[in-house]
């Protein structure tokens, strides 16, 4: 799906971009995407002579859920010794929190296509278990304790 985007991207910025085929939700449940993306980006790192590529210019990109795998991989890196230091992370429209699906961003935007609140909770539910029938327990905010709950709300909450 992104072929085309990725080309314009490499060519447009003289770069070598690296696209990662990652298995998909539901056939294949977390942590398999997030593996795949780790796995191939350690490769890659370890390999850079391989392809020309200077190990101080390297991001991590991703779009949606890949945009989330993206700052995953980029936080387990982050304390990594033995490779090359990534440079950034380019996070597009990012899925990044599940503990609440009723923050004023999600209401302002539930019936903004392309991604409704409740398909958000839907794919989500999709890629960690690959089973929907609690949607209304993670739309109302019952699926998180309380004890948690407070625990994120430093980080997590409508202030």
């Amino acid at each position: 799906t992104h072929e085309k985007l990725c080309r314009f991207i490499a060519r447009e910025s003289e770069s070598v971009v690296v696209s990662v085929g990652y298995r998909l939700a539901p056939e294949h449940k977390y942590p398999a995407a997030y593996e795949d993306c780790l796995n191939a980006t350690q490769h890659f790192l370890q390999h850079l002579e391989r392809y020309g590529v200077d190990p101080a210019r390297v991001i991590v990109c991703g779009d949606s859920a890949g945009g989330n795998l993206a700052a995953a991989v980029s936080q387990t890196l982050a304390g990594s010794s033995d490779l090359p230091r990534l440079r950034a992370q380019i996070l597009i429209y990012p899925g990044l929190q599940a503990l609440d699906f009723n923050l004023p961003s999600y209401h302002q935007n539930r019936g903004v296509p392309l991604l409704f609140r409740e398909r958000a909770a839907f794919y989500l539910l999709q890629y960690l278990n690959g089973n929907a029938t609690n949607l209304e327990e993670v739309l109302e905010g019952s699926h998180i304790p309380v004890d948690i709950k407070l625990n994120y709300s430093k980080w997590v909450s409508p202030d």
